[in-house]
Parts: C-alpha cells; structure tokens; sequence
C-alpha cells in the first residue's frame, strides 16, 4: 500500500472513532495500519484497547505481543503471547515464523517457554 492510501485510511479510521471510540472494526485496523506506517506506540495503545475491550480473543491477545515487541517491550510481549496460548491460539508454527516476533527469538525466557508449550499444544 502506498504512504498516501495508508495515511488516508489512518486519517479515517481516527475519524470514526472520534464517533465510536471503542468501535472493534475500526480499532483493529487502525492499530495494523499505525503498525505498517512505523507508529508502533500508537499502535501498541490501540491493541491495549483492543485486549481490555476483547479480552477472550487469542488473535487480539497475539496483535498486543507483536505491538509489545516492536516498541520494545519483551517481557510484557511474552506475557501477552502467554494469553494469547491460554485463550486457544495454537498456530506455533506462524509464532515461530512472525517477522514482528524476531527480536522475542533470543529472549531466554521466550526459548523456554515455547519450547514448554510447543509439547503440549498440537500443531
């Protein structure tokens, strides 16, 4: 997608939210196209809304890790993918493969993690 196109759809994601701030279908692309345009804060701050506002849903839980991750933020990332694994995400072989989830790989506590929940869930 082009820089313009992303920043028109950014510009009006925000602007439906200045309507209907906890709108679902607007939160969650918005906080991928922030993610695509380099605002990782701000993409962070929307899947914090998206997991207070979903909180049993693995797929939102695994947006907050990768959002966690690429601002920086390892151990909080471990934990939401920890979630995210509880709520029924399952697909470990993408886990393992996320280019958003790269910096995670030579994370200790990451390493023995997955390799404790890589026995137990089925892929």
């Amino acid at each position: 997608m082009k820089s313009n196109d992303l920043d028109f759809e950014i510009s009006f994601l925000e602007g439906v939210l200045k309507h209907r701030p906890d709108y679902i279908d607007a939160l969650a692309p918005l906080a991928e196209a922030y993610t695509r345009r380099g605002f990782f804060e701000k993409g962070l701050e929307i899947d914090k809304r998206l997991a207070f506002l979903c909180k049993d849903d693995p797929i939102v839980h695994y947006n907050l890790a990768c959002s966690y991750v690429l601002s920086g933020y390892t151990a909080k990332a471990l934990t939401a993918l920890k979630r995210a694994v509880r709520l029924g995400f399952t697909d470990l072989d993408h886990l393992r493969r996320d280019p958003d989830l790269k910096p995670l790989r030579d994370y200790l506590p990451f390493q023995k993690w997955l390799e404790a929940v890589s026995l137990k869930v089925k892929v």
